[in-house]
């Protein structure tokens, strides 16, 4: 598979601290980035949003206005899950990437990495999907893992699809495994499951009873 990396581009030369706001609101009008990285002397120092550029004097230059900056990178080492989650917690289309000492490399676009997204075996592996929920405090990934592989399931990824203050949902994708058994373990565990799925009969069962019930209590 491809390496994240190999999607760094430098299309475009990061902007220089020292250049004029003039030039860089010509520069966002013709492209549709809503973040772009300001460098000064090969070292990032932030980045400048599309949205911000409106409202700057067009005489002055960008550094006057780093208070402006948002400080969000990607460093060349991060796997591409944790590109994507810069990508979701900042809004943009767009991340910087630096090396170890913090120089300038280039940058990530989003269309790039949902490319190699598409493009893991957690999407192209055929395999079932499963998500549950369950409170901050209380989820483990290591016990996540275990409850797939103890019955006999592997895993082929997951990730935090969705969070709060209180509970967080997570997603997982499973190449092999007894669904039903699956889900059964993870409602022991208290996890609650927020997929449907045709094989889990658990409550189907349930209403069965209940219907049952009903109508003996009717009789």
């Amino acid at each position: 598979m491809t390496e994240i990396t190999n999607y760094i581009t430098n299309d475009f030369k990061a902007i220089d601290s020292q250049e004029s706001i003039a030039v860089v609101h010509d520069f966002f009008d013709e492209l549709t980035f809503s973040h772009f990285p300001v460098v000064e002397e090969e070292i990032y120092i932030g980045s400048i949003a599309s949205d911000d550029i409106e409202t700057f004097a067009s005489d002055k230059k960008i550094i006057d206005y780093r208070y402006s900056f948002e400080n969000f990178y990607a460093r060349t080492n991060m796997i591409w899950l944790d590109v994507l989650e810069i990508f979701a917690k900042n809004h943009t289309n767009l991340v910087p990437v630096l090396d170890e000492s913090n120089k300038y490399v280039g940058y990530y676009e989003i269309e790039d990495v949902m490319k190699f997204f598409h493009e893991t075996p957690f999407l192209q592996e055929p395999g079932r999907i499963i998500v549950v929920k369950k409170r901050v405090l209380d989820y483990s990934m290591s016990q996540i893992t275990q409850i797939v592989e103890s019955n006999n399931g592997k895993l082929l990824g997951l990730f935090v699809s969705n969070a709060d203050i209180e509970n967080v949902e997570l997603t997982l994708k499973l190449s092999l495994g007894p669904i039903n058994e699956i889900i059964q373990s993870f409602r022991r565990y208290n996890y609650e499951i927020v997929s449907e799925h045709h094989e889990d009969n658990y409550t189907s069962t349930l209403k069965e009873r209940s219907d049952y019930l009903d109508k003996y209590l009717n009789i």
